[in-house]
């Protein structure tokens, strides 16, 4: 029979945050991984949490109160990057909705999108957004896919300067639209794109990510597991011997590990809807990760599989 998605991690009911990242009581615990934001030198943790489709459940209360339990577990874990948009349904409100029943804790770092045409109804709806989610900036603003690009960063370039955001970035999916992000990146002033990279995908590493490093951006990679494919490919597999020497106990953190192992990446944000699934995610946070010749072992690996 084959096992499931990933690997069974052990119930953590009662055990708090350190043993959910396989600690002992009374033993000094590895610290959580994090990155720089370029701009201003601030760490974040190097795991976040999306938003898209999981988040998008409405009225139903069953479903609002365990994604409050994810989103109160991610925190526990470590956590600080939370990424929604209004393109995902109810996502913001949910995520309101939740910080407001867990409380927000001083980690977190509020990141959401402006998504309309034309720009000039931007303002409208990033409103919207501070209201959905109870706060009144947002740390991070970004661009969605591009639309009315141009209009939104004028606008966003006034609302930092205003204090409505601490950063401003733009984003792409899919592996979508790489030479226009390129051109925005190359001639404006953003601190952070979001981008589309993981252990198959990865012609980002090409242009996208050295740019983002010469230029000083901070990188947020979404589709990390490419929408659970990764999982449907490799997870009947079991993992590699040396995937231990990396700390990893399952395949999400063999492929977190291998992002945000890249120099230029400072967070990945995949997105779950079950509490398991959420401490394997945060598992990545702790541990060595792969240099520059084991990842190329890793890609080797997958791709022979």
């Amino acid at each position: 029979m084959r096992p499931n998605r990933r690997t069974v991690v052990a119930s953590l009911a009662g055990l708090g945050a350190a043993a959910a990242l396989g600690a002992r009581p009374g033993i000094a615990q590895a610290p959580i991984l994090s990155r720089p934001i370029p701009a201003t030198g601030e760490a974040i943790p190097a795991i976040g949490m999306g938003t898209w489709i999981t988040f998008n459940v409405g009225a139903n209360e069953e479903l609002r109160a365990r994604r409050a339990e994810v989103l109160e577990t991610f925190f526990a874990l470590g956590g600080g990057v939370v990424d929604s948009s209004p393109m995902y349904g109810s996502s913001e409100e949910i995520v309101g909705w939740c910080l407001r029943r867990i409380g927000a804790p001083p980690s977190l770092f509020s990141a959401t999108k402006v998504w309309i045409w034309p720009g000039a109804l931007g303002p409208g709806q990033m409103a919207t957004s501070r209201e959905l989610w109870g706060v009144d900036r947002f740390d991070l603003m970004q661009v969605h896919n591009l639309l009315a690009w141009e209009s939104h960063l004028d606008t966003l370039a006034g609302h930092k300067a205003e204090g409505l955001v601490r950063f401003v970035g733009v984003t792409t999916s899919h592996g979508r639209r790489h030479d226009e992000l390129e051109r925005i990146m190359a001639t404006r002033p953003l601190d952070f794109v979001q981008l589309t990279y993981n252990i198959l995908d990865r012609d980002a590493e090409q242009r996208l990510l050295p740019l983002a490093a010469a230029r000083g951006i901070a990188v947020i990679v979404n589709r990390p597991f490419r929408r659970k494919q990764l999982f449907r490919l490799f997870a009947h597999h079991p993992l590699p011997e040396w995937a231990g020497e990396i700390g990893c106990a399952n395949w999400a953190q063999f492929f977190l590990k291998f992002i945000i192992s890249h120099p230029a990446v400072t967070c990945a944000i995949p997105a779950t809807s079950r509490v398991d699934h959420m401490r394997e995610n945060m598992g990545a946070l702790t541990g060595p990760l792969p240099d520059a010749g084991l990842r190329r072992r890793m890609v080797r690996h997958v791709e022979d599989l």
